[in-house]
């Protein structure tokens, strides 16, 4: 298996491959969960289906991954039309790197005051990226 960049995605349609990302985002309605990664190189999603991985991976994916964990997903690459890059993982496996417990920057919990003394943070943001 192959340790790929996201943006070296297209290259490996229909591949089992590797990736080491950080978690941007999660969503999740019953029995699937969608993740939004990013590596450095671009932003991509991630699919687990509950029944295409183990429980324990499943509810990993779902309650304890946090913004910003850093993680391995094996996982097999797809092209999408709904998606923005084009191309999606169908996530087989998670292996947590590190975790973010302490990760301070939440859904509407600081002010402008806060984000601007810790911008180093802020940064990772889509809004004050652009």
């Amino acid at each position: 298996m192959e340790t790929i960049n996201i943006i070296d995605a297209p290259k490996h349609v229909g591949e089992t491959v590797r990736i080491g990302v950080w978690l941007t985002d999660k969503r999740s309605s019953g029995k699937i969960a969608f993740l939004q990664l990013r590596d450095g190189t671009a932003f991509f999603q991630g699919i687990l289906l509950k029944n295409k991985v183990s429980e324990e991976i499943f509810e990993m994916a779902r309650h304890d991954l946090r913004q910003e964990a850093s993680f391995w997903v094996t996982g097999e690459i797809h092209e999408d039309e709904r998606s923005k890059f084009g191309y999606e993982i169908q996530i087989a496996d998670i292996e947590l790197i590190g975790d973010s417990n302490d990760y301070p920057i939440g859904n509407k919990e600081h002010g402008v005051d806060f984000l601007m003394d810790h911008r180093h943070l802020w940064l990772r943001s889509s809004k004050p990226q652009a």
